[in-house]
């Protein structure tokens, strides 16, 4: 054969050295990271650690590590440690130091709070570099997965029937005591009663507590959906009186108080509730997490999370949490799923012009569409509907509103497809509500690096 080939030797190879610096460009985002971070005030972190005890780790790279684990798709902290040993960046951020997973997690567990702090101070660092200024901004949610298994979930109607089973067996081993203290029954080698009644006793102390959330939730739900048919009663009414004819389509169907037998309760974690999943027909534990981005340069500056499978009642929380440093906000772009009355009147007060669509938009528009002429202003009496509706036809709102679906949804696409989270790693609400702000520092980060570099 006269072609030649190169090829290694790889018990030299194993024997070379590496530069870091060879490796990693001056732009290179791990580099970014670390620069960011030596300017943060982590005077809140520093003053946790006890005066006491050995040489802890910096939290400086136990913050990089996270931050650009979460950046790059790396959320376990075990996968974290093993990349210290494997991964370039990684070897550069941690210094040649091998962090144990365990103190990754606890770390990670210990200081949300104080990450939630850096994560405004990130964001005020990309004012002053002249990245970006608070203007109109696009919010969407979507459902994240809980880490917590549907096996150790109870339906309310199982629960009821389980608390008639438990207490019945409970009744019976009363007897049982009965009985053999009449010697009319000799007990079973290794049975104790009082265990087994104690065992019945907290296994009822566990459903009780599983049903009162389960109807607390329903409670809720109910309220929730009782002004959502109000208002669509209210509409069609006005509708009527307008026009003098019965509205067409079905009539909405008045919601129903009691909890139904298919709500559930999750041992694992109490927390999350069951949703519908985005991608099929199916349901699964979840979080619902919120997002709330900048229209001109993508960077997420509000983050909220809630247990509530509903948009309808997170709009005020999530733009309410962006921070009054940053700016004044002048517009909002969201979809359907957040349009209310009740919505739009929130953000009004807080002094912000709401488009919020009124109803699904087809993917596909004709030209007509497009050049159709502007419908006349709605009258002053008219519905906050068709008010809005109209709103979202005219020049302006349709420019705002338009940018939504390549600002915020992107972020959303870019989190659960690119970097591939799909799954929170801590449980309960809080923590949950920790873990999704980080995940929206790191891709800030990310984003930021971007901006810097173009």
């Amino acid at each position: 054969m006269s072609r030649k080939f190169r090829s290694v030797n790889y018990e030299e190879s194993i024997k070379q050295t590496v530069e870091l610096g060879e490796a990693l460009p001056t732009n290179h985002l791990a580099r970014f990271v670390v620069e960011v971070i030596a300017i943060l005030d982590l005077m809140p972190i520093y003053k946790k650690y006890s005066q006491e005890g050995g040489e802890a780790i910096d939290p400086r790279i136990l913050l990089a590590l996270l931050f650009y684990g979460y950046a790059t798709g790396v959320f376990s902290s075990r996968k974290i440690e093993k990349a210290t040993y494997e991964s370039i960046p990684f070897r550069y951020i941690a210094g040649g130091l091998h962090v144990d997973h365990d103190t990754i997690a606890h770390f990670r567990k210990t200081f949300l709070k104080e990450i939630k702090g850096l994560f405004l101070q990130i964001l005020l660092i990309a004012q002053e570099l002249g990245l970006f200024e608070l203007g109109n901004i696009s919010a969407d949610g979507s459902k994240i997965h809980a880490d917590a298994s549907k096996s150790h979930a109870i339906s309310y109607g199982r629960a009821k029937e389980l608390e008639l089973a438990l207490k019945a067996e409970i009744e019976g081993l009363f007897e049982l005591v009965q009985k053999a203290e009449k010697n009319e029954v000799e007990l079973p080698d290794g049975l104790v009663i009082k265990e087994e009644i104690e065992r019945r006793e907290e296994r009822l102390a566990n459903l009780a507590r599983a049903k009162k959330v389960i109807e607390a939730r329903a409670q809720e739900r109910y309220e929730a959906e009782k002004a959502e048919y109000d208002a669509k009663m209210k509409e069609r009414e006005e509708r009527e009186r307008e026009t003098g004819r019965k509205p067409r389509g079905k009539e909405p169907t008045a919601p129903v108080e009691a909890p139904s037998d298919k709500e559930q309760y999750n041992f694992t974690d109490p927390e999350s509730r069951i949703m519908k999943n985005s991608t099929n027909s199916g349901y699964d534990q979840h979080y619902n997490v919120q997002a709330v981005n900048d229209q001109k340069t993508m960077l997420v500056v509000g983050t909220a999370v809630s247990n509530h499978p509903n948009d309808k009642q997170e709009v005020i929380p999530t733009i309410g949490s962006i921070a009054p440093e940053l700016g004044k906000i002048k517009g909002a772009a969201l979809d359907n799923g957040f349009f209310s009355a009740t919505n739009i009147e929130g953000l009004e007060k807080m002094g912000i012009d709401p488009y919020i669509a009124t109803g699904r938009e087809p993917h596909h528009k004709d030209w007509q569409s497009f050049f159709k002429e502007q419908p006349a202003p709605p009258a002053d009496n008219a519905s906050a509907k068709v008010k809005m509706a109209y709103k979202l036809q005219t020049e302006i709102g349709q420019a705002i509103y338009r940018l939504r679906k390549c600002t915020i949804e992107p972020v959303i696409g870019i989190i659960k497809e690119i970097l591939g989270f799909r799954q929170f790693s801590l449980r309960g609400l809080d923590a949950v509500d920790g873990e999704w702000c980080l995940v929206c520092l790191a891709f800030n980060l990310k984003r930021m690096h971007v901006l810097c570099t173009a």
